[in-house]
């Protein structure tokens, strides 16, 4: 609106604008008019100074991340997390704090992430299990070997996350709440 009045409607809007009355927000909705970033989860586990991290194949790349992954549809962050440890690391994985959130946009692509960090507990591999079809490989290496591999890093998220770690942020696991009827409990 300018003025208190309605901006004028574009030629694309004008043309539909029959459809309009019925159907406004599918046709917006569906016109790319929504941004929605990928929301992600991220475990960075540590261990006797050293960060666990999976070395993958990303658009015939290889880099290096924590071990992490898309939410899916009716999924708790926290499960999320958990699935997608094991799923690229083979490591049972307890989330006991959430380290942060973080909007990140690549310059290359344009597209935007929301990732939720996590750090707890890694239990150890399950033995016999398989890593993601994806995954090369997993490493433990160290804040200085991260440092040093940061152009190998899929995105600035991966330092940025390990150095909130060793900064000493935590936020307790009640931060991040499901309201899923779904996964709601009476």
């Amino acid at each position: 609106m300018r003025c208190g009045r309605p901006a004028p409607m574009s030629t694309t809007l004008r043309s539909h604008s029959s459809s309009l009355h019925a159907a406004a927000a599918p046709l917006l909705y569906n016109d790319g008019m929504v941004w929605k970033p990928d929301v992600t989860v991220a475990a960075v586990i540590e261990r006797e100074g050293r960060f666990l991290l999976v070395e993958e194949r990303i658009r015939g790349r290889r880099v290096l991340n924590q071990p992490a992954g898309h939410l899916e549809d009716g999924e708790s962050l926290i499960d999320a997390v958990i699935r997608e440890t094991l799923e690229e690391t083979t490591w049972h994985f307890q989330p006991q704090w959430l380290i942060g959130t973080y909007l990140w946009r690549s310059p290359s692509s344009g597209d935007s992430t929301l990732r939720f960090a996590f750090t707890g507990a890694g239990a150890g591999p399950v033995p016999d299990r398989k890593l993601d079809r994806v995954i090369i490989a997993t490493r433990w290496l160290t804040h200085e070997q991260i440092l040093a591999e940061q152009s190998r890093l899929r995105s600035p998220v991966v330092l940025r996350c390990v150095n909130d770690y060793l900064a000493g942020q935590r936020l307790p696991l009640t931060a991040v709440t499901s309201m899923a009827s779904s996964l709601m409990t009476p």
